[in-house]
């Protein structure tokens, strides 16, 4: 099964320069970390994604989508991965497989996704990257939680869940 985790603002954007368009965020990070630690520990990306990364995120499996037949990442922890017929056993798997982007892997395996991780930033921004319109009647709220706003977190949030109906 796939799960989204995204952070969206409010038009739409989740990124810039290969990058969160609004900067560093602590309590997205914490819930980020929060949800890949749980399940298969396993995140599928783009290789763009993967390459924004500051390092190999510990304790998680690293799967990377690429076009590119000769890319390589050499660490145990990282699979990299061509065609949709490689992905479909992670679509088709009763375990949850975490899908944290970018925006052409969101639009990729949107049609496949079951459930979304979403921290709402309650903000424009500037970007480049941009998540996937979707109808929102085709998916139900399972859990809602403000976020808080301090000296840390500047922007106004919400952590969702949405399960599809």
């Amino acid at each position: 099964m796939l799960s989204f985790v995204v952070a969206i603002a409010n038009n739409n954007v989740i990124g810039k320069d290969k990058s969160l368009a609004w900067g560093h965020l602590p309590s997205d990070m914490k819930k980020f970390k929060e949800i890949t630690l749980s399940g298969s520990k396993t995140m599928i990306m783009g290789r763009k994604t993967f390459e924004s990364l500051p390092n190999i995120l510990p304790e998680r499996k690293h799967i990377i989508l690429t076009k590119n037949e000769n890319y390589k990442a050499d660490d145990e922890d990282v699979e990299v991965i061509h065609t949709m017929d490689e992905i479909m056993k992670y679509v088709n798997s009763e375990e949850e497989y975490f899908v944290i982007g970018g925006g052409q892997i969101f639009n990729l395996l949107f049609p496949y996704t079951e459930k979304m991780y979403i921290t709402e930033i309650h903000e424009d921004f500037k970007g480049d990257t941009f998540f996937p319109t979707y109808d929102k009647s085709e998916w139900k709220v399972k859990a809602e939680k403000e976020g808080v706003v301090d000296e840390k977190n500047k922007y106004r949030h919400t952590f969702l869940i949405l399960e599809r109906i």
